[in-house]
């Protein structure tokens, strides 16, 4: 046999054997991408997330992530910040820190209707707003629950830090605060109502953010540095991917998908409870998203709550919403 091989057979070969490639024999598998996804543990935030990981939507786009669980908005973007984490999922601080230039939001998961609310103790002197002047309330500083007392502070009068002293504490101190007595008062968001309604069943919910819709409107939503959407925007594109059929699955089949959620993911919050927190936010298919991304609602929804972080004083020159926004990644994965 003539030892010599010719360039033409091993084209041939090579040829043949991507032919058989495509005709199903074993191939190197294209390998998943890892990436580092924080969230907070609540619906709004989370239910798209384990909804993908649970229809396995994740793997089906060859992502391989690694969820880590933050308790404040302001922890997930220092852990981005500092590079501990890719990319997050949050609540009201979308519009913050990107407004400060750290980081973009790509992606919208709902809007915190009803979310917020305000609890007060009667035993303390306190049934209503006009009860409320001169009195502490504690909340967390800088999220949902702070943006919407806000503006039902001013809704009813009051002016927060003038008419009543705001205690910033983490959101369980808070509510540990309140149902010890120490405060006659607290702003937060579901699901701490649930240990408020157990452990001191006198108390009263006077509001929630549903009475000041659209005004209060909290987009939750997903972000990254703006190094990484240049870097790998199709790892993006992929995110998006996952969650689209997994958001539409919420959409559709509400029922179906808590179910799913509560025994997988929330096992210790009642299916009940976690239907409540369902009301509380908006969501919308991911056809609507897209209506919501090109008409500007999206942006004007974000950057009213920036306008709420620099009136406040939290921060200077900010970064527009429009700026901060790029709705570019999702138009892409999903068209109208």
């Amino acid at each position: 046999m003539d030892e010599k091989i010719s360039r033409r057979s091993v084209v041939k070969a090579i040829g043949a054997g991507t032919a058989l490639g495509v005709l199903g024999m074993p191939a190197i598998a294209r390998a998943a991408d890892s990436i580092k996804v924080g969230y907070l543990h609540t619906l709004a935030v989370d239910g798209q997330l384990w909804l993908a990981d649970h229809q396995g939507y994740w793997k089906e786009q060859k992502l391989a992530p690694q969820f880590v669980k933050f308790t404040t908005g302001l922890q997930l973007f220092q852990a981005m910040i500092g590079g501990s984490i890719d990319m997050l999922v949050t609540g009201a601080v979308i519009s913050n820190f990107p407004a400060r230039g750290q980081g973009k939001a790509f992606l919208m998961n709902d809007i915190e209707f009803a979310t917020a609310q305000l609890w007060v103790n009667p035993a303390k002197g306190v049934s209503d707003w006009k009860d409320l002047k001169g009195k502490t309330i504690a909340t967390t500083l800088g999220t949902t629950a702070h943006v919407f007392l806000a503006t039902a502070l001013k809704a009813h009068g009051l002016t927060p830090d003038k008419d009543v002293k705001l205690l910033n504490q983490t959101m369980s101190q808070a509510v540990t605060s309140f149902i010890s007595g120490a405060v006659p008062a607290v702003a937060l968001w579901v699901p701490f109502n649930i240990s408020v309604e157990k452990q001191l069943p006198d108390a009263k919910m006077i509001d929630d953010a549903s009475h000041y819709y659209p005004q209060a409107a909290i987009m939750d939503g997903w972000a990254c540095q703006e190094g990484f959407m240049k870097e790998k925007p199709d790892i993006l594109k992929r995110v998006i991917k996952a969650w689209q059929p997994a958001n539409n699955f919420l959409v559709e089949k509400p029922d179906e998908a808590l179910k799913i959620i509560q025994e997988k993911y929330y096992p210790k919050v009642p299916l009940a409870d976690l239907k409540v927190q369902y009301k509380a936010e908006k969501v919308f298919d991911s056809k609507h998203w897209v209506e919501l991304f090109k008409n500007g609602q999206v942006t004007k929804w974000l950057q009213q709550v920036t306008d709420f972080y620099v009136s406040v004083g939290g921060i200077s020159n900010p970064v527009p919403a429009k700026d901060y926004f790029v709705p570019d990644f999702y138009l892409d994965v999903v068209k109208a």
